[in-house]
């Protein structure tokens, strides 16, 4: 049985949401679709070196489903389905942490258009060899802030404003 028997099953379930551990090939394009058709906040892994590089390889994946869609209408499916990549990276310490919050930010032409909201900034490594940072706003307030404020959700605006680098 493979990923995509198994979201296929899920779906007629009737669902809320969907949670994909990692989305590896053709069942890409079921869980764009069924993101697309009323699964508001589901969720999935896909490995890649940046968010940029993430909707290359998502779009590279759907690909795989066997069905001959036009680079536009995939591109399309992605930005509509997805509101933000998160992406997280292995420092040289071993840890991990969150590099980047990138939002879908619609198309411009034939290319999706992504903005960052937040971003880590390294500022060194201490004596122990832990990398050292803060994660901070690009000052870019997100697109979907009027919908998280009409749920249950309280936001704090100061979260978007931009911080300048300390020196």
């Amino acid at each position: 049985m493979t990923q995509r028997d198994l979201l296929r099953n899920s779906l007629r379930m009737r669902p809320d949401r969907i949670i994909i551990g990692e989305v590896r090939g053709a069942e890409s394009l079921d869980m764009l679709q069924a993101m697309n058709t009323g699964h508001d906040g589901s969720i999935s892994t896909i490995h890649a070196n940046s968010a940029r590089d993430s909707l290359n390889r998502l779009e590279m994946m759907m690909q795989m489903a066997g069905f001959n869609l036009p680079t536009r209408a995939m591109r399309q499916q992605i930005v509509l389905a997805i509101d933000i990549v998160v992406q997280t990276a292995r420092f040289a310490d071993g840890t991990r942490k969150v590099t980047s919050i990138c939002e879908m930010a619609g198309m411009e032409g034939d290319m999706i258009a992504t903005q960052e909201l937040f971003t880590f900034r390294r500022e060194g490594v201490d004596a122990d060899g832990n990398v050292q940072g803060s994660f901070v706003s690009t000052g870019i307030r997100p697109r979907f802030l009027d919908d998280m404020k009409t749920s249950s959700y309280a936001i704090d605006l100061k979260a978007f404003e931009y911080l300048t680098p300390a020196r």
